[in-house]
């Protein structure tokens, strides 16, 4: 299946993306350089899905809400939905996703969610706005979750790839588990100081989740050479994952994360849940910029 792609640029940055799930399909620098994940099917199809209006698995695969049971599929159903194309200029791009009887069966919720793109010099911006549009608070779950190449395409190891935060991170992690929910005991952290040393081995129980961050601000790469930054100022939780041997990492920023094991409660009273008031907005936003 072929996928149209709407482009921007900045001239340090150019990228693509597809109005299938808003979905940013390629990110390069201003040589060409791929610093986005290409999809390959030998691992994972995926390059930045967008995760609403919950983000991993239900129980059931479904969610009560006022006491009615509604199905959902795992990550919710925006990033197999087309969005409209609302705004384009050379270096910004608006897409957007309504409600619709689709959505309204199993999300019964009046949404209105748009999804900018903007580059500026060497720095790409990701802003989600999720607007409740009905006269009912609204509950709900965002995530990005972009795939960073691993190694950088700069000339260094792989294994030379680690992830810095911009404080020390002492707190214990958060698991999944074999089938993809939340367990309930904290696991120790990898990340010795301020730095998580990549390696394949951390993710054969899947990703590290990361829900008592002191630090809203990453930079991901090898010692030497460009790297990049990860800002998630909006976002109290960070997923990060790969498939072992996969040539990618992803960063992911989420409000919310997979049904606790054996959760059976409403979906208001998840935990990582947010609530929208009725004719109110919340914008989510991330950054992810090239250092030199």
């Amino acid at each position: 299946m072929s996928i149209d792609i709407t482009t921007i640029s900045s001239g340090r940055l150019s990228a693509g993306i597809s109005a299938l799930g808003a979905e940013l399909q390629y990110l390069t620098d201003s040589d060409g350089r791929d610093l986005q994940w290409n999809g390959n099917p030998a691992f994972w199809t995926g390059r930045a899905p967008i995760l609403f209006p919950v983000i991993g698995l239900l129980e059931g695969g479904c969610y009560r809400l006022d006491g009615i049971s509604y199905t959902m599929p795992k990550h919710g159903f925006a990033r197999d939905a087309t969005f409209d194309l609302v705004q384009q200029a050379a270096d910004t791009i608006t897409f957007r996703l309504a409600a619709s009887d689709t959505t309204r069966a199993i999300y019964p919720f009046e949404f209105q969610l748009d999804i900018r793109f903007s580059l500026a010099d060497a720095t790409l911006t990701i802003e989600a706005i999720i607007s409740n549009m009905g006269d009912a608070a609204m509950p709900a779950s965002f995530g990005f979750h972009p795939a960073l190449r691993w190694p950088l395409p700069y000339g260094q190891p792989r294994d030379e790839h680690v992830i810095r935060f911009e404080h020390e991170e002492p707190a214990p992690v958060r698991r999944i588990d074999g089938e993809g929910f939340l367990l309930p005991e904290p696991q120790t952290s990898p990340i010795i100081g301020n730095t998580l040393k990549l390696r394949d081995d951390l993710f054969v129980d899947d990703a590290l989740i990361f829900d008592q961050l002191e630090s809203r601000r990453i930079e991901y790469g090898a010692l030497q050479g460009p790297r990049l930054t990860v800002d998630f100022a909006d976002f109290p939780t960070l997923g990060v994952w790969t498939k072992p041997g996969a040539g990618f990492v992803c960063i992911e920023p989420w409000q919310g994360f997979s049904d606790p094991v054996g959760y059976a409660g409403d979906l208001r009273d998840k935990p990582g849940i947010i609530e929208i008031a009725a004719s109110a907005s919340k914008r989510l936003a991330m950054h992810i910029g090239l250092t030199d």
